[in-house]
């Protein structure tokens, strides 16, 4: 059985999506305050998310109570290093992180529009053109989605753009702040490494003490 949670109403697109699958639970909770009892789970799978919960440290230390021993848990979180905390989007956020979700989608849509004609011609440029997109605020996936049309490359731009600028919460960690977590958790066989979203972090529940 899989159980699927989020706080938002993203619950409701979900159900539409995947509601048919009879081993599927989706739950509208808060991951702090998970509605089930803890040493629940086998394992969790939690990307894209920690970072945009009010207490990243408490949120990790929930899904951790809510594994079984031997449990297995994966996550990621936003990389403090200098490089990705000084980039344009954290410039831009004190302004758009408090601003009316639709009005927001608006103004990042039409910046995309207007933006598009150079960014495509941007991302011809070699090793640095996906780089100089994302400097300017248009979300590039041209080398993850390189046989897309234009069309959903663009709505990929409209809806990471938003990510990046809507969330109310963003807290970046290092990587020694984001292992001091996983040891505080007391889980074993931790591997915390610099990966694609940021730093990835997986460890295993220990197994009860006979």
């Amino acid at each position: 059985r899989v159980v699927s949670i989020d706080y938002s109403s993203a619950v409701e697109a979900n159900a539409r999506s995947n509601g048919g699958h009879r081993n599927l639970l989706i739950v509208q909770a808060d991951i702090r305050q998970l509605p089930f009892r803890e040493g629940q789970f086998d394992k969790c799978f939690c990307l894209g998310v920690l970072q945009h919960t009010p207490a990243p440290r408490q949120s990790l230390l929930s899904l951790v109570s809510h594994l079984k021993p031997g449990g297995r848990l994966a996550t990621d979180i936003y990389d403090l290093r200098l490089r990705n905390v000084l980039g344009p989007k954290y410039l831009v956020r004190p302004f758009t992180r408090n601003m009316e979700s639709g009005k927001l989608y608006r103004l990042i849509k039409a910046y995309v529009d207007f933006m598009w004609p150079l960014s495509r011609l941007i991302r011809r440029i070699p090793r640095l053109g996906k780089s100089i997109n994302w400097v300017l605020l248009v979300a590039d996936y041209s080398h993850q989605l390189g046989h897309s049309d234009d069309q959903l490359l663009k709505e990929w731009a409209y809806l990471d753009t938003f990510d990046m600028l809507a969330p109310a919460h963003d807290h970046p960690v290092s990587l020694g702040t984001y292992r001091k977590w996983f040891q505080e958790a007391g889980l074993e066989d931790i591997d915390i490494h610099y990966g694609y979203n940021g730093i990835e972090g997986r460890g295993t529940k220990p197994r009860t003490v006979q």
